[in-house]
């Protein structure tokens, strides 16, 4: 199973978008997907995750009503609305998947998940 993340770009304070990632390979529905971000000198921060069924979220404080994670299975993709944006948003936004942990406690779980993404960076000029 392979993690790709797209959508990433250059945008304004106060714009949005959408970042995806797709699931490809023996996909299998029952993941647990989510979305983790890392901004230049600080280290990788749990953003916000989303259970197999895409019936529970979480979210970090920092993006919590603002961000908006939800996934298709059909598709087998996983989207992060990003609205609001914030200079402090910049970084290189990772998806992840696993199988074992759940999404509510990827905040702490990080090292223990199975699959990562390569990345897309978004920018928010100021």
């Amino acid at each position: 199973v392979q993690l790709q993340a797209s959508g990433g770009g250059l945008v304004q304070a106060g714009d949005s978008l959408r970042i995806s990632c797709a699931v490809s390979g023996r996909t299998r529905a029952s993941y647990d997907i989510g979305w983790f971000r890392q901004a230049p000198g600080k280290e990788r921060e749990f953003v916000t995750a989303i259970d197999w069924s895409g019936s529970r979220t979480y979210y970090s404080d920092s993006v919590k009503g603002r961000f908006t994670i939800s996934r298709d299975n059909a598709r087998n993709t996983v989207y992060l609305q990003m609205s609001s944006l914030k200079p402090e948003d910049t970084a290189v936004y990772y998806c992840a998947a696993d199988s074992r942990y759940s999404a509510r406690d990827w905040d702490v779980r990080e090292k223990y998940l199975e699959l990562w993404g390569q990345g897309t960076l978004v920018t928010v000029s100021s």
